[in-house]
């Protein structure tokens, strides 16, 4: 019994140990660079932003680690996928806009058609479900 116990206790130290590293390792990540074809948006520009016929709105902060596990994701988009425009909002930054559409979580995508909400994605996505989840909401 003493044996199950020490390889019990010897399991979970490992598994917290590789918890730690990882939170560690997320935290501490460099924040990726943006695309050129991704557009930064504030007050001041996101009205004219939702003029483009698909718009994807990235939600996000320095700070959080997810959101920097999807920037590469989303530099990826935008550089192959010419129908759809990406913008990025800081939400340290622009806090109203975040309350306006409701972005309780962060990472949240919005996807806009024509200047209207039609789908929402919420935490960390693969490219593939990004791409079908804007793909069904704007119905292509």
């Amino acid at each position: 019994m003493s044996t199950t116990l020490i390889v019990i206790l010897a399991v979970i130290l490992v598994l917290v140990g590789f918890i730690t590293y990882t939170h560690f390792k997320v935290k501490n990540a460099k924040p990726v660079e943006n695309s050129k074809k991704i557009i930064t948006l504030g007050n001041k520009n996101f009205k004219l932003a939702l003029k483009k016929q698909v718009l994807l709105v990235d939600f996000w902060a320095p700070w959080c680690g997810p959101c920097k596990m999807v920037a590469p994701t989303l530099n990826e988009i935008a550089e192959t996928e010419t129908d759809i425009t990406i913008g990025k909002v800081n939400v340290d930054h622009n806090q109203d806009l975040a309350k306006k559409y409701k972005v309780r979580n962060i990472p949240t995508m919005l996807i806009f058609k024509n200047g209207v909400e039609v789908g929402r994605i919420v935490g960390v996505k693969t490219k593939k479900a990004i791409l079908s989840e804007v793909r069904s909401a704007v119905g292509v």
